[in-house]
């Protein structure tokens, strides 16, 4: 009819990856009218270590979501070079979880889909804040919040970058057919790259290199050769992600705001975005749900501060080849210290003590 206004709907995510679904479904609980954007089909893979902390396995299950994996008792660090010498702290509050990517993506999308919230398979391409709503790709909407991982391109259309970082690190992983062969996820430490063994399964186990040299997933595996002659099953086709390092001037940015890797990322090295992530997502809900937009930024800064604290100071340390190579056998000196900062990345994002 003419002069007759589209509804507004309350919130367009752009990103059906496990953030943007996490999103969804607390959006959906708030009694939202949310719609995903997610131009890929099928159960969504990325090169990723997938070792859940018991932080992202407690915001899973406040959803409901529990998806099936290989429990994991803690974390182990090992000398790529003499692995004899090692140090391993077990989570406190409770084991976490080895979950392959494609099964965690399947588990929210099936909660998703019970929810009733529709998933729309195609890309924003467009971003317009008209004061009083978000036009995305000409259709209003009161927000729209980016979860669309490391290169996100709502942060690009909504001008929050904040350009490339000095040191570009980039992942590799694969899947190794054959049984684990320890209940922590263990840090493979080399010169120039570090290799992360998760076990995903009883008969699997995902093995993920984070390196800045170049070179491909052998070339890593060549600096840890006791861990290479340990994988001996069929592998899987290797992925790759990076450079990983992304900068943001800020979160929010009037009706438009950004929740997990979309919101800046600074390393794979401590295993905590996924919890991070997730926490963001429960908490950009809440923000909206109260008319409090402006709020998230806060929020999502004190979520990420402790993880991305640590990451920093970690990464700083291990940029120097001395440090990478005696890491192992410092940390072994000083256990309880070790324990104490895998604990501290274990408890849920924006919890302290």
């Amino acid at each position: 009819m003419p002069g007759s206004r589209r509804p507004v709907r309350d919130l367009v995510v752009a990103g059906g990856g496990p953030v943007g679904l996490a999103v969804a479904l607390h959006a959906a609980r708030a009694g939202l009218d949310v719609v995903v954007r997610e131009p890929r089909d099928g159960p969504i893979d990325k090169a990723c270590g997938e070792g859940l902390m018991p932080g992202a396995l407690g915001e899973l299950a406040a959803l409901g979501v529990d998806p099936e994996g290989h429990d994991l008792a803690g974390i182990r660090y090992l000398d790529g070079l003499r692995p004899h010498r090692s140090v391993e702290a077990r989570f406190r509050a409770g084991p976490g979880r080895g979950v392959r990517r494609t099964t965690l993506h399947a588990a929210l999308s099936e909660a998703v889909s019970a929810a009733g919230v529709p998933v729309e398979q195609r890309a924003v391409r467009a971003v317009r804040d008209v004061r009083d709503h978000v036009l995305v790709d000409d259709e209003p909407a009161r927000h729209l919040v980016g979860a669309d991982g490391l290169h996100s391109s709502v942060r690009t259309l909504a001008g929050l970058d904040r350009g490339p970082a000095p040191r570009r690190r980039f992942g590799l992983r694969c899947h190794v057919t054959q049984a684990p062969w320890s209940p922590f996820v263990e840090v493979h430490w080399a010169p120039h790259a570090e290799a992360y063994v998760t076990p995903v399964a009883d008969d699997l186990v995902g093995v993920a290199v984070l390196t800045d040299q170049g070179g491909g997933f052998d070339d890593a595996l060549d600096q840890l050769p006791a861990l290479r002659d340990q994988l001996t099953g069929e592998r899987t086709k290797v992925l790759g992600a990076g450079p990983l390092r992304q900068r943001v001037t800020r979160r929010v940015a009037g009706r438009v705001l950004l929740v997990g890797d979309a919101g800046g990322y600074v390393d794979a090295l401590t295993g905590e975005g996924l919890a991070v992530g997730l926490a963001q997502a429960r908490a950009v809900v809440e923000c909206l749900a109260a008319g409090d937009a402006t709020g998230y930024e806060a929020r999502a800064r004190s979520l990420a501060r402790r993880h991305e604290l640590l990451t920093h100071a970690l990464l700083r340390a291990t940029s120097h080849r001395i440090v990478r190579t005696r890491l192992v056998e410092v940390a072994a000196r000083a256990p309880w210290l070790f324990s104490a900062a895998v604990n501290q990345l274990a408890r849920p994002a924006g919890a302290v003590r």
